[in-house]
């Protein structure tokens, strides 16, 4: 009877033992030490590398914070109210001068639709470097043909002043000679202006000889300088043969439409219309 009794417990201890084996197997198989569900147990997969989440210091994945916002791209600032009115103003000013100025066809013809001009040169004179050439041809006459040709536009009443005397490094308008041009001209000027329409510096080159190989007399060169600083001051051509801004110059001095052309171009702002 005790036999029976004995080898009923060993065996109820050895289903117990082998119980607990099963049991931890088992437990080991299905859990991890920190407490975390492995991936394929019914929760969520883990994030993969490099993707939109972040780890949690305590392991748990959670979603990254969204990105801040971009700030905006700062837009150049247009033109304020006032400053379109006062382009209107001059647009009107110009249309209103047409027969008396050719301002308006200036500003068709210019690739910016500017004017340019010099800016407040009546107490600080333009400085003009003229010196004699070493051109063939070139005649001393021609320095006082030019001379007389700067004074007619400001005797014209257009308040710009020129000094004549001026070095080559300090002069902002340089005065050259040339022997002949290739095109059907006898004279070029070349201007450069800041962003709203101010001139800065120029090249005025006048030859000695035409296009067909005469030699110019120095009140030719007068004529041609008296176009030539119409271009120096900010005025471009004329469609009118009367004017000595006409493209190919047949008068031999100033015309009403000239001078009140160029006076009214300074008394408008300079810089964009548009």
């Amino acid at each position: 009877m005790v036999e029976r009794r004995v080898s009923a417990l060993i065996a109820a201890a050895m289903v117990f033992l082998v119980s607990a084996v099963l049991w931890d197997v088992f437990f080991r198989q299905t859990h991890t030490p920190g407490g975390s569900r492995l991936a394929g147990s019914g929760s969520a997969p883990p994030p993969p590398v490099g993707g939109d989440t972040a780890m949690t210091s305590a392991g748990a994945v959670a979603q990254a914070p969204p990105p801040l916002p971009r700030p905006a791209l700062t837009q150049p600032a247009g033109p304020t109210y006032m400053e379109l009115f006062a382009r209107s103003e001059t647009r009107r000013r110009i249309r209103a001068s047409a027969g008396t100025t050719y301002l308006n066809e200036i500003v068709v013809q210019s690739r910016d639709s500017m004017l340019h001009r010099w800016d407040n040169r009546i107490l600080r004179p333009v400085r003009v470097h003229l010196v004699p050439g070493a051109t063939p041809n070139f005649q001393p006459e021609y320095l006082d043909a030019v001379r007389s040709a700067f004074q007619r536009w400001q005797d014209a009443g257009v308040p710009v002043r020129f000094r004549l005397d001026a070095d080559s490094e300090s002069a902002e308008v340089h005065v050259e000679w040339r022997l002949q041009f290739e095109m059907q001209r006898t004279g070029q000027t070349d201007l450069i202006w800041d962003a709203d329409g101010h001139l800065q510096t120029a090249t005025v080159t006048l030859a000695t000889f035409d296009p067909s190989g005469r030699p110019l007399a120095a009140d030719d060169v007068r004529v041609i300088a008296l176009h030539e600083i119409g271009h120096l001051i900010g005025l471009d051509h004329s469609s009118d043969s009367t004017d000595v801004m006409y493209a190919n110059t047949k008068v031999r001095d100033l015309s009403a439409r000239d001078v009140a052309s160029a006076v009214l171009l300074y008394e408008l702002p300079p810089g964009t219309l548009r």
